[in-house]
């Protein structure tokens, strides 16, 4: 039987017909939203104006006065059955509703259950919550800084700020590679805090059926097997297996990795449905999306790179210092040892490199999701360019010319990398200089010198970049401690 190698079913070289597209043009796309179940109740989330607070107290009864408002959540209701706290795609914790004190700004403070959004709504608009403002750390610098306010006062014997440390490479060959250089370039770079702010905001539908005891959850996630693993472990305080949880995941208004992590929001619906045993109906609004989750970035990174003087790269060091909210709530291994670890010596044939991150808590909300393949292609690969645009200044040379002389050639493949990761093949250069010619590289340079001559600036820019792709079977990803999604149940 011959291959099909038809536009139709073909792979590389072919456009690939979108199938999804009419229904819809048609308006007839299934979004969490759309879901209707009889019954069903809504929930509103009261969130705090402070950053950093203790809960003196929380009066509900102006709430419970409103047509419609059937109860007040608070986290001391959460923590008569231990639902109060929740774990991260990290092995962290992180808060479902607060008990004592809140941690940012927007946090969820409690929930409004009701007949109506809208009823829900204007019931959270009046519960009256008094608080005690406590001192408030921002900076993640100024956060690992001795006597600064330790944030996790939950965590037992916990003395500071610090959440982790990992590094990878050769520290001190990288260090003696950067003494003995002819040349280095170091530099800061800031990669601010940023919202992935996709059009759909966050939102689920949490059914608990008593009668069967099991609990069906439509909700706008990329990950349902992680979240039902997480729901597991939380709702496993009232006798929840995980085999009696399922997730739907209807169509999705935009993820991007915002919608990987496990938000407060999604836990308090389950918990209300458990509770009541009624269907609950979470959706938040733009301005709680925009306060509350799907942040990404916030990383301090300070890069040096050494070099001969014949433009011969040597020696790569990088210093992240990742600010992650009050909470450790990404999932990192995607981030760090998968992406920054691999991906910061790019496509150079470097001989020496160490890389290290540092984790700290501060009073924002949990950040640090893997928003367009964060630090495993972007931040890592802004790195590496930057530095070797530095670099091509320092030394005098065209952009161009320092990269195609360090590329790794192609004989050299398969080829271990001073990180410790192997590439299994590529041609750099040849891509480089396809890229070159089409755009007319040379012809563009001698228009940029001459407008330069007339006191006119022109500029462009080279980048590339080498991703890790394929995450490979679960045994070798342990999220939270435990062999995942090695079984299914066919429905």
């Amino acid at each position: 039987m011959e291959p099909r190698t038809s536009p139709e079913v073909g792979g590389m070289g072919h456009s690939l017909k979108r199938k999804e597209d009419p229904r819809f043009i048609r308006g007839k796309g299934t979004y969490v939203d759309d879901v209707q179940l009889p019954g069903m109740l809504y929930l509103d989330i009261v969130r705090s104006p402070y950053a950093h607070a203790k809960i003196v107290k929380i009066d509900s009864a102006k709430a419970l006065a409103v047509p419609g408002v059937l109860a007040v959540i608070t986290g001391q209701d959460l923590a008569k059955y231990n639902l109060h706290w929740m774990p991260t795609l990290m092995s962290d914790t992180q808060m479902v509703l607060p008990v004592e004190k809140v941690m940012y700004q927007a946090q969820e403070v409690a929930a409004v259950l009701a007949t109506s959004r809208y009823a829900a709504a204007d019931g959270a608009a009046v519960v009256e919550v008094e608080y005690d403002p406590l001192p408030v750390v921002v900076d993640p610098h100024k956060a690992l800084e001795p006597g600064a306010p330790v944030l996790r006062t939950d965590k037992k014997d916990k003395k500071d700020n610090h959440i982790w440390h990992w590094e990878w490479g050769d520290r001190a060959a990288t260090d003696r590679a950067i003494a003995e250089a002819d040349v280095t370039v170091k530099q800061d770079i800031y990669i601010p805090r940023i919202h992935v702010a996709s059009i759909e905001t966050c939102g689920c539908i949490a059914h608990f059926d008593k009668v069967n005891d099991k609990l069906t959850v439509w909700m706008t996630t990329q990950a349902p097997h992680a979240i039902r693993t997480v729901f597991a472990l939380v709702a496993g305080h009232v006798g929840l297996a995980e085999h009696k949880i399922r997730i739907i995941s209807p169509d999705i208004g935009g993820g991007f990795g915002g919608k990987v992590p496990v938000y407060p929001g999604y836990v308090i619906a389950v918990a209300a449905s458990v509770l009541t045993g009624k269907p609950v109906k979470w959706i938040e609004d733009r301005m709680e999306n925009l306060q509350a989750d799907s942040f990404a970035r916030d990383y301090h990174i300070t890069a040096e790179l050494a070099a001969r003087k014949d433009g011969t790269l040597t020696a790569l060091r990088i210093k992240t210092l990742a600010d992650h909210g009050y909470a450790d709530a990404a999932a990192n291994p995607s981030k760090f040892p998968a992406g920054l670890f691999h991906v910061c010596t790019g496509s150079y044939d470097l001989k020496a490199a160490h890389v290290e991150v540092d984790g700290a808590y501060t009073n924002k909300p949990p950040g640090g999701i893997a928003y367009r393949c964060s630090f495993r292609v972007t931040e890592a690969v802004h790195t590496i360019e930057r530095m070797t645009d530095l670099m091509a200044h320092q030394l005098g040379m065209d952009p161009a010319e320092l990269r195609m002389k360090n590329f790794v050639k192609p004989e050299q493949f398969p080829y271990k990398s001073a990180l410790g990761w192997e590439y299994d093949s590529g041609n750099y250069a040849g891509a480089l200089q396809k890229a070159m010619d089409t755009i007319g590289y040379a012809a563009l340079r001698r228009e940029q010198a001459d407008k330069r001559r007339r006191g006119e600036l022109m500029c462009f820019g080279i980048s590339r970049f080498t991703e890790i792709v394929g995450a490979g079977p679960s045994k070798h990803f342990d999220i939270l401690g435990l062999k995942m999604f090695d079984s299914c149940e066919m429905r």
